[in-house]
């Protein structure tokens, strides 16, 4: 049987978000649903995460409501297929050429660019 320290040592995915208008920070764990705390300070708001975690943890036990596995990398092929517009993969591959990777290394870039803000 799986119990509260088993979830307490899987790797959930925590999202940290700056608040910018009030100031400090919120957590979540998107894979624990409505699971988020917050704290004035990054260190604050990591600690009161795990925090957080194990209090959703023990009531989802207790009430005997399932817990989500985490999602692991190894989940994940790390391929996927893309059509894009014709103009657009010149441009990606002229602008690959101009930084002297490859389309495929400056496509991860991008991506990865954009999705980490």
């Amino acid at each position: 049987m799986k119990d509260l320290n088993y979830y307490m040592n899987q790797d959930y995915r925590m999202e940290i978000y700056e608040d910018h208008e009030e100031g400090g920070y919120t957590v979540a764990f998107p894979e624990l649903r409505g699971c988020l705390t917050c704290g004035d300070t990054l260190e604050q708001a990591i600690e009161n995460a795990q925090d957080a975690k194990r209090c959703w943890i023990e009531a989802a036990l207790e009430e005997g409501i399932k817990i989500p596995e985490p999602k692991n990398s190894e989940d994940y092929s790390g391929q996927f297929k893309l059509r894009i517009p014709k103009a657009l993969h010149k441009t990606l591959t002229e602008q690959s050429a101009a930084e002297g990777v490859s389309m495929n290394q400056y496509c991860v870039y991008l991506l990865a660019k954009g999705a980490m803000g």
